[in-house]
């Protein structure tokens, strides 16, 4: 489908490739950001109008498929990797560019979005994160089953983990737990359910989805955007319906339908405060013919403006 021209403004964007899957269970997500690439995602952007930057690979120690050690895989490689991803998401914000983290493994979230939080803090902008997941990943040392890192990135930018972590924002907490909006959440941990129901976080998980659409889950996640807030969008492909993505190592059934995540996408690019973007768990080894990263890029299109008709505020908004 060709894209039609952009109904957003044009942006700077900046793609950082972080090809690791250092926190995850499964190998794989390591080849995201080169399938993400092959898919096109740079040129489609720059067709809606944007001026795109690709920043090329960070690099990272390997991944020494260990055993957990205190409840955590990997830490000091996921620490390492977190840290490049930080530094140079950081660096594009302060450019005045928008970053595109290409994943790589969910873990890598703690690293954006606490180069985010640091930005809006020294900024003095408000901050809202839409975590778009099939799970909450809010586990702790204590609860996790696993010890892999991709399933507590949630709970460490809430503090709740290792110190090489939590303090990369500068700040501790990164989030105020009140700053993020689930959404597409079916998979969660046991424990992980007191842990998110005592935090407050608002789940828009897909039961709520079923009963009320994605157009009014959207609204309520979407409410109360102060003008000057900064909208960072954490897209886990397993977000999707495996059906529609099979490219994931987690996957759920029962995730959003194309036409429901795009509606969520079209719907975040109306707010017009977009300012940082994650793709992350994208694993081509599982995928048939790239269709997962041409539909990741599809969405993200959606996300930077494209759409069917140009679009005009309703009247009185």
């Amino acid at each position: 489908m060709p894209a039609t021209a952009a109904t957003a403004a044009p942006r700077g964007l900046t793609l950082i490739g972080a090809p690791t899957d250092i926190g995850a269970g499964s190998r794989g997500a390591s080849m995201g950001p080169e399938a993400l690439r092959v898919a096109g995602l740079g040129p489609a952007l720059q067709a809606l109008g944007h001026d795109v930057e690709d920043a090329g690979n960070l690099t990272g120690p390997p991944n020494p498929g260990l055993p957990p050690q205190n409840g955590y895989r990997h830490l000091a490689e996921v620490a390492a990797w977190n840290l490049a991803v930080h530094d140079a998401a950081h660096a594009e914000l302060e450019r005045g560019r928008l970053p595109i983290l290409l994943g790589g493994d969910h873990c890598l979230g703690i690293g954006s979005i606490s180069a985010v939080a640091r930005h809006c803090r020294f900024a003095g902008k408000p901050l809202r994160v839409l975590w778009l997941d099939a799970h909450a990943d809010f586990n702790t040392q204590a609860l996790t089953p696993s010890g892999n890192l991709h399933g507590m990135p949630v709970a460490c930018l809430c503090g709740n983990g290792p110190g090489p972590l939590v303090g990369l924002a500068g700040h501790v907490p990164a989030l105020q737990p009140n700053w993020i909006r689930q959404i597409g959440i079916r998979s969660v941990d046991e424990g992980e359910k007191s842990l998110i129901d005592a935090a407050g976080v608002e789940v828009y998980d897909m039961r709520i989805i079923d009963e009320i659409g994605m157009r009014a889950a959207m609204e309520a996640a979407l409410a109360d955007l102060a003008p000057d807030t900064h909208l960072h969008v954490s897209f886990d492909v397993d977000f999707l319906d495996p059906e529609i993505a099979p490219a994931v190592a987690t996957s759920i059934p029962g995730g959003p339908t194309y036409r429901e995540a795009q509606l969520c996408m079209e719907m975040i690019a109306d707010t017009g405060r977009l300012g940082s973007l994650d793709i992350v768990e994208l694993n081509p080894a599982l995928d048939v013919r790239n269709k997962t990263a041409v539909l990741a890029t599809e969405l993200v299109q959606s996300l930077f403006g494209k759409s069917t008709l140009i679009r005009r505020p309703a009247r009185g908004a």
